[in-house]
């Protein structure tokens, strides 16, 4: 079995899928009625549109995307600082591998994470 999308909901579509597109570089793929289909190798993102704000997402409720080694999370962590993405945290190892955490502009939150620096009980595979 293997995971295909992601779902969620956004009161600012257009928003998101910009983060989604410029951050983290997905494509556009689709419209429809204020809500979007983002496509990157093997995996898509369905941004769905709601008319109301999301209610604050659980605290520690998050999206995890993994780099291929701590170099491309150092170069990502500096991009998103300098192009103003909200941080929440630095980089840091907490023994499964290097990491930080930060939020798109709608509130969800992201990890950004390589398991090249973990602790071999952490390690996998790197599949682009």
């Amino acid at each position: 079995m293997k995971l295909n999308h992601l779902s969620f909901p956004s009161a600012n579509t257009a928003v998101t899928a910009k983060f989604f597109e410029e951050q983290l570089s997905f494509t556009i793929a689709g419209t429809w009625e204020q809500s979007y289909i983002l496509k990157r190798a093997g995996f898509d993102v369905v941004i769905e549109h709601v008319s109301t704000p999301i209610p604050q997402w659980p605290q520690n409720f998050h999206l995890g995307f993994e780099l291929p080694d701590l170099s491309a999370v150092r170069v990502l962590y500096e991009r998103f600082k300098t192009e103003g993405v909200e941080m929440e945290t630095d980089i840091f190892n907490n023994g499964c591998g290097s990491r930080f955490f930060c939020r798109e502009p709608g509130g969800l939150m992201f990890e950004i994470n390589t398991r090249t620096d973990a602790a071999p009980e952490y390690q996998g595979t790197f599949d682009n």
